[in-house]
């Protein structure tokens, strides 16, 4: 028997009609030699922290860094999710070969091969790789099967990013919060949503700190069309007003009059990304919002694949652009012109070079009825697919330049020669401002004008729009207009298409920003919680693209998953002793969102009991409970079923009852004074082993400066070596950004 196993229950559906197994089981369809399974998501999760360590479930800095020597997946602890694993689980026991028809990305590679992995499935696994939902496109996929061994790179990366975000967002998170978060505030810290919250509060700090200051502009009206002087603004109101003085008393004149044919070619396909920010802005529709709508498209069949950060389609699809084009008859009105003639084939639309995985999100010809919002969704992914086939839009570009008096004024228009792609937008009302149309000049004409001499003030940027924050993710927080440039860095931005609009609905949920009609603003808590961090490669949007570049390269075989984790481990590991040191006081608190100063002197507990070491259940047996005899505390079925004990002394040091409390609740105790270990004097905290036998942990002390040698990872950037240079240490990233540097 065949297994296949699918993401979702909706999709497994349609494979099992491709395939004919049209019986329905109880977690799967059955027939025609095939079994089709599926998972709901995620049916498996890597551990927890207390799962690695029972003491590790508490929330300690002691405890701190949690770094794992391997890191173990297991079944999700939910009834319903261990019922499909067991059925799953039941069906790969009898398999001849397995297939993988998880969505064809990174996650749904990891989703599945934990499965697979956990199932201790040790057979054959091939992979369906598909970009749409049409039976057509399921037929081709299951003809083309390809071995599961193709795609360990793609799983390698879904694991290290798994791994990247355990390490950075449970150790930070937990560190942050017994530092800093008050009235048991948890503070959320990750690997992607802090860099991005950090995007948000520094433009509007930005904002809230700008001063404007004072230009002034001359311009001049003649024949209803205004003319800006050519030299621009003057920040100096005297200088200007000579020149309005000036203008005055003189006719204006036409000098010179210059046109440029151009090209407009149509917009791009879309990737996520652009369908994300396009549907903000025209429609209002939250990222969220619209990649769920995309989602249900491509389970409807009527669109591609649409969690892609591509913009183009592969050669291969260019045969079939004729077909989808002829099956769009609620268009035949826009495809008829396409059709009439050979369909032209752009390298600005087809290149091989620019997809990885997926091509860019298209129709696939099927039609369907769609709700509303759907539908609108739709209509402009079909509109961009049909204009990328149409003629480019011929313009062509006047500048005019006028004077009064040796004053040389210009202004700019706009003719369109040939519409082109422009016929299949017309009805829609664009955001842009076109350029003027502008009335016939003659070169040498004259005549009165009004000049006009304004004070106005430089305004601060704009606050972030949902659709404006997508683009900064994209590009790693740089602003960039340009759409061959966004390409580019793509490979840096910060997360991936699939899960920004997660990191932006993660940061609503925390309420660490809030809307405010299309903008997005940072709450009280959100600006207190970057103030907090001190560390700046924690809210560095470039260095969260490096991580993600790093993935990329993993995906691609350039670099290892170990490398990357190892990395990711070093950075914990730094980060950590950083903040443990940090001299900063402040609490947030989640009641009054306003910053509480830690109090200097011993806070007194009220309203609560005191907890008592005597009389505490076993920490071992969980049946006993402590008992106090002469050298030391221990377990009253002691010499029956236990043999747990706790010394009054370890290490010639005696030990309160206190701290014994402490290490029963919070599975250490602090950091102490006058161990005697193996002849020397140290200091250091008391934890149990897995036996339950306290062991000793030496005080951990962060590496100094000092102690920096050549071949280190640089302490601040995390990505450099450290080189030796004749007077100092530097970190060998000094020319491309990172001035760390070590005298001798």
């Amino acid at each position: 028997m065949k297994v296949c196993i699918a993401e979702k229950p909706s999709v497994a559906r349609e494979i099992a009609s491709v395939l004919g197994a049209t019986t329905k089981r109880d977690g799967y369809y059955e027939g025609n030699g095939y079994a089709v399974t599926y998972t709901f998501g995620h049916l498996c999760t890597l551990y927890e922290p207390v799962d690695y360590k029972p003491y590790w479930k508490s929330w300690d800095l002691n405890n701190l860094p949690m770094l794992p020597e391997k890191f173990k997946v297991k079944v999700a602890n939910n009834d319903g999710i261990k019922k499909q694993f067991n059925i799953v689980k039941s069906l790969f026991d009898k398999a001849e070969v397995v297939i993988n028809c998880g969505d064809a990305g990174q996650e749904g590679e990891l989703i599945q091969r934990w499965v697979i992995n956990k199932a201790n499935y040790k057979g054959k696994v091939e992979r369906l790789w598909i970009s749409s939902l049409t039976t057509e496109a399921i037929k081709e996929g299951f003809q083309n099967l390809k071995p599961s061994e193709d795609y360990d790179n793609l799983y390698y990366a879904g694991f290290s990013r798994s791994i990247g975000d355990w390490l950075l967002g449970i150790n930070a998170t937990r560190l942050y919060t017994v530092k800093h978060g008050g009235y048991k505030q948890v503070l959320s810290v990750g690997r992607v949503q802090t860099p991005t919250l950090a995007m948000l509060v520094n433009r509007f700090k930005e904002i809230e700190n700008f001063v404007p200051q004072p230009y002034w502009e001359l311009q001049t009206l003649y024949r209803d069309t205004l003319f800006s002087y050519e030299e621009g603004r003057f920040l100096k109101m005297e200088d200007g007003e000579v020149l309005a003085n000036k203008v005055k008393e003189h006719e204006f004149e036409i000098v010179s009059i210059t046109k440029k044919k151009g090209t407009e070619y149509a917009p791009k396909l879309f990737d996520l990304t652009g369908l994300q920010v396009y549907c903000n802005t025209k429609f209002g529709f939250s990222a969220d919002d619209t990649l769920k709508i995309a989602q249900k498209l491509y389970e409807k069949k009527v669109v591609t694949y649409p969690r892609v950060d591509t913009t183009f389609l592969p050669n291969d699809v260019y045969p079939k652009v004729k077909g989808i084009l002829s099956k769009l008859t609620d268009y035949s009105a826009l495809t008829a012109p396409v059709l009439e003639k050979k369909i032209k084939k752009s390298s600005r639309v087809f290149n091989d070079k620019k997809v990885t995985d997926h091509h860019a999100i298209i129709p696939t010809g099927m039609q369907t009825h769609l709700q509303y919002n759907e539908q609108q969704v739709y209509d402009i992914i079909v509109k961009r697919f049909i204009a990328v086939f149409y003629d480019d839009c011929k313009v062509s570009n006047t500048t005019v330049i006028g004077k009064a008096s040796d004053v040389n004024f210009k202004t700019t228009g706009k003719e369109i020669l040939s519409k082109g792609w422009r016929v299949i937008f017309e009805s829609e009302k664009s955001n842009k401002k076109e350029d003027a149309l502008l009335p016939t000049f003659v070169k040498g004409e004259k005549g009165p004008h009004e000049p006009s001499f304004l004070e106005k003030q430089t305004k601060p940027p704009n606050q972030y729009t949902e659709a404006s924050l997508l683009r900064a993710m994209e590009t790693a927080g740089k602003q960039v207009e340009d759409d061959e440039l966004r390409d580019l860095m793509k490979e840096n931005g910060i997360g991936r298409p699939s899960t920004r609009a997660n990191i932006i609905e993660t940061l609503f949920k925390r309420k660490y920003i809030k809307r405010n009609k299309k903008q997005i603003l940072p709450t009280v808590t959100g600006i207190q919680l970057i103030d907090i961090i001190q560390n700046e490669l924690l809210k560095s949007a470039e260095l969260t693209g490096t991580w993600e570049k790093q993935l990329k390269d993993i995906e691609k075989g350039e670099i290892s998953a170990n490398t990357f984790i190892k990395g990711m481990k070093r950075m914990v590991d730094a980060l950590v002793y950083e903040v443990r040191s940090e001299k900063v006081e402040t609490r947030i608190s989640a009641i009054n969102n306003k910053p509480v100063e830690k109090s200097k002197g011993k806070s007194k507990s009220k309203g609560k009991t005191a907890k008592k070491l005597v009389g505490s259940s076993c920490p071992k047996c969980k049946s006993g409970s402590l008992i106090k005899g002469k050298s030391a505390y221990g377990c009253n079925l002691y010499g029956k079923s236990c043999d747990f004990t706790l010394p009054f002394t370890y290490g010639e040091k005696k030990i309160s009852e206190k701290q014994f409390i402490r290490l029963l609740s919070k599975g250490s105790t602090v950091n102490l004074k006058g161990f005697k270990i193996n002849g020397e004097t140290q200091e250091g905290l008391l934890r149990f082993d897995e036996a339950f036998k306290l062991k000793f942990e030496p005080k951990k002390v962060a590496k100094k400066e000092g102690a920096i040698k050549a071949g280190d990872t640089c302490p601040k950037c995390k990505t450099g070596k450290i080189l030796k240079g004749k007077t100092a240490f530097g970190c060998s990233n000094y020319k491309t950004g990172c001035d760390f540097r070590s005298n001798f």
